[in-house]
């Protein structure tokens, strides 16, 4: 714990910590696509699904009345 000022003398702190942050930031990104892609999400948000059933300028069709 005494010689830990010595590690910032070999790194800048200012590129180490915008380094870190932007990993931070890439690995939530890849975390975020990953969950959205999956199929319990992907019906729910309609942005993955394999094939469009609707043609465009068609009136889309609503749900069921409760």
């Amino acid at each position: 714990m005494l010689n830990l000022h010595k590690m910032w003398m070999l790194f800048d702190p200012r590129r180490s910590l915008v380094l870190a942050a932007i990993g931070v930031v890439l690995i939530a990104l890849v975390i975020h696509f990953v969950v959205l892609s999956s199929p319990r999400y992907c019906d729910h948000l309609g942005w993955c699904a394999p094939t469009m059933n609707a043609q465009p300028g068609a009136v889309a069709a609503r749900p069921p009345a409760r």
